[in-house]
């Protein structure tokens, strides 16, 4: 297996709450942070600009992507371009359809064709991928979120699929691919190993990374132990059957 210092792929943190925000950003490995809307209700992040902002000013030197969430296109504009005002470094987050499964693709070309970096994200497909590309302006940045994870989920293998996008994408070549909404920290060397450009997870996922490499015998010892030691803290008893 390939060591954390040989990996190619950008490891971004995925989430909404501030300490832990920063305690990634103190982390040399993680190299950019993204959010959404549901992982900020979920972080209790009642004012949504002013959060966002905080955070600007807290990690002001790494890609941040903060997401639109109206549903009209036209509202989209207008928060996109708000949003992108926040900061150099913020990406801004547009999804591949509205909620009426309308395509964003007209929007996302006239914001990239204005200059403004994008993130489209919940993106699950190839035809997706080739659709979002031919929308994006050459010259300026761009990220497409393939969320590998949520494939997974339906039962299909995401590798291949993963593979395929980095082909398509590579037409534009200021943009760049996130193997989104990873389940497992093997997703990593998984993305690593097609040269996808980024991955982001969760602090859950990255608080694992001291693991990789771990000897396994070491690592069965240490289980061992954590049940043992959990039995006895739980005072745990089975009582001798009478003998007849």
């Amino acid at each position: 297996m390939t060591s954390i210092a040989d990996l190619q792929v950008k490891i971004f943190a995925d989430g909404a709450d501030l300490d832990g925000m920063k305690e990634m950003y103190a982390n040399p490995l993680i190299k950019g942070f993204t959010t959404n809307p549901t992982l900020m209700r979920k972080a209790g992040v009642q004012n949504y600009e002013a959060f966002a902002r905080r955070v600007v000013e807290e990690i002001p030197d790494r890609p941040i992507s903060f997401e639109v969430f109206a549903d009209e296109f036209d509202e989209m504009e207008r928060q996109a371009v708000d949003i992108a005002s926040w900061g150099e470094n913020v990406y801004v987050k547009i999804p591949v359809m509205n909620t009426k499964k309308q395509f964003t693709g007209p929007l996302i070309e006239r914001l990239s064709n204005a200059g403004v970096s994008l993130n489209v994200t919940a993106v699950m497909s190839p035809e997706q991928v080739k659709r979002i590309t031919d929308c994006l302006a050459a010259d300026t940045p761009a990220i497409i979120s393939v969320f590998a994870g949520r494939i997974a989920d339906t039962g299909l293998d995401p590798l291949p699929l993963m593979a395929e996008a980095m082909k398509i994408i590579s037409a534009k070549p200021k943009a760049e691919l996130i193997w989104a909404s990873p389940r497992e920290l093997l997703n990593i060397f998984q993305a690593d190993s097609i040269g996808c450009h980024i991955i982001t997870a969760t602090n859950d996922i990255l608080n694992k990374l001291p693991t990789v490499g771990k000897d396994l015998d070491l690592y069965s010892l240490e289980t061992v132990q954590m049940f043992y030691q959990d039995a006895a803290a739980a005072k745990y008893t089975i009582q001798k059957n009478a003998v007849a």
